[in-house]
């Protein structure tokens, strides 16, 4: 190390969703773990108002996994962002002691500016430049947030326009899509509820020149569009995908049954049950843009949190 240089910082970055817990550790850009696990937290949020006790029992033994490898790479800088389903359930102070006491720190849940921004830091990492405005699409199991912005130039006032939906792929299947497959009536239910979101979504998908799709919605479907055998990080990350083959591999993930979508080997076995519904919300966003492809990005606001945290 040159004399003067600063040591580099490992930071730990934990993104705890609807469906998903993701941790970063690294001395970013180097990136020394980086894992996912599938722990359904949101499992009956929807309907019961409380995180169930299995569903927290699953999200502990995941964060415990977290916690050792923190702990193995000498973490220094350590921050944990949790869905607002963790703030809002009734018994939120649960989960919040349960992280409090295997990180030593407090869970965040993010405001909507700053998940926004996050995102689309996380989003544009390691993707190609691409015309402005450019829209990000992060498909969650509780929400589904649209970011509209342009290239960041460090300049304050760079400004995006972003909106979180109330709808993402756990909440949605568990509202309309009982049937193994979904049924044509749940199919349309589910549809319109979509739909009714966008048209009060204050975010244009129309006005966009590039769309670049992130988390494990898209991601999965861009597993579909590429006959991938199996999923592939670093084949699916930037690969840039015309938007009709989008539409046709949703149109199978929607019609398959839950056995068949995991027979395709990239479907984690997690997420075969809600891709449906998350699958349906990428196809009619995209249906509202006016481009021809978008960009997949496996970066996302796991990304954003950890680089939030170097200096």
């Amino acid at each position: 190390m040159q004399r003067g240089a600063s040591k580099p910082t490992t930071v730990a970055a934990i993104d705890c969703g609807t469906n998903t817990i993701k941790l970063l550790v690294g001395d970013l850009p180097d990136v020394a773990v980086r894992e996912s696990r599938m722990v359904r937290l949101g499992q009956g949020v929807d309907a019961t108002g409380r995180l169930a006790p299995e569903a927290l029992a699953r999200a502990f033994a995941a964060i415990d996994e977290y916690a050792a490898l923190i702990t193995e790479h000498g973490a220094e800088r350590v921050r944990f962002c949790a869905t607002s389903a963790t703030r809002d359930a009734d018994n939120a102070a649960e989960f919040t002691a349960g992280v409090r006491a295997r990180l030593g720190i407090e869970p965040e849940v993010l405001s909507g500016d700053e998940e926004a921004r996050l995102a689309f830091d996380g989003a544009l990492r390691g993707t190609d430049l691409l015309p402005d405005p450019v829209l990000v699409l992060d498909v969650g199991g509780g929400s589904t947030e649209l970011i509209l912005g342009e290239r960041p130039t460090g300049d304050e006032d760079d400004a995006l326009r972003a909106y979180s939906m109330d709808i993402g792929s756990v909440r949605l299947h568990e509202r309309c899509l009982g049937g193994d497959p979904a049924t044509q009536e749940q199919i349309a239910s589910c549809v319109s509820a979509i739909d009714a979101a966008l048209d009060e979504c204050p975010v244009d998908p129309a006005a966009a020149a590039a769309v670049i799709g992130i988390a494990g919605t898209v991601t999965t479907v861009a597993a579909g569009v590429l006959g991938l055998r199996a999923y592939d990080r670093d084949v699916i990350h930037g690969q840039v995908l015309d938007i009709e083959a989008v539409h046709g591999t949703v149109d199978d993930l929607v019609h398959a049954t839950r056995a068949q979508r995991l027979a395709l080997g990239y479907v984690h076995p997690g997420r075969a049950d809600v891709i449906d519904a998350g699958a349906l919300i990428v196809s009619r966003v995209l249906r509202r843009t006016t481009v021809e492809t978008v960009t997949v990005a496996e970066t996302d606001i796991l990304d954003g949190i950890a680089w939030s945290l170097v200096d």
